[in-house]
């Protein structure tokens, strides 16, 4: 699978992704392009865009885009945290959906949700 890292994911994220191929916002020439715009670019190369912004599903429609948007949804955005997440990020990306909206959570906390 094709994802792309938001500049607010830690690009070391993609090393525990060895099965997808994995690249970052800033990689892409996209550092700074407001989410809307880089949701409609992602649109175009990847099939997920993976990201810690807790306020994009409010700010954009994301049932309108064929690209997915996946939340890791953490205390924090530090790769240690992050990593607590990555068997529920695995199992969402597996079923994951174009035009799809994911949030990951620590199943200690709470469950993943898929919409």
């Amino acid at each position: 699978m094709r994802l792309l890292l938001d500049e607010s994911v830690p690009r070391r994220l993609r090393r525990y992704l060895p099965a997808h191929k994995v690249r970052t916002v800033v990689e892409m020439g996209w550092g700074g392009v407001k989410n809307g715009n880089l949701l409609a670019l992602a649109a175009h190369d990847f099939d997920a865009f993976i990201t810690v912004d807790k306020n994009l599903p409010y700010q954009q429609n994301l049932q309108t885009l064929p690209v997915a948007v996946v939340l890791l949804n953490a205390v924090s955005n530090e790769l240690s945290i992050l990593l607590q997440l990555l068997p529920q990020l695995e199992e969402a990306l597996a079923r994951l959906q174009p035009g799809s909206y994911v949030q990951v959570v620590n199943r200690a906390t709470s469950s993943d949700k898929l919409t």
